[in-house]
């Protein structure tokens, strides 16, 4: 059973959450063979002060 995880920016609406896994099933499915039902999406809403880049938060970068 594929499992596809991602992991974004806390803030996207419900439906762009279902329009991306239905986009990402459809996908996986298409290139990879299997069914939809087979597919499993995980998404994590993160917090732009739980993730950094370059030594610096997302948070910090934002304020600038």
């Amino acid at each position: 059973m594929p499992m596809i995880h991602v992991e974004m920016f806390a803030g996207r609406t419900e439906e762009q959450k279902r329009d991306l896994v239905r986009e990402l099933t459809d996908t996986f499915v298409r290139t990879a063979g299997g069914t939809p039902e087979s597919v499993q999406i995980v998404l994590t809403d993160v917090d732009k002060g739980n993730w950094a880049s370059a030594g610096t938060l997302f948070s910090d970068k934002s304020k600038g």
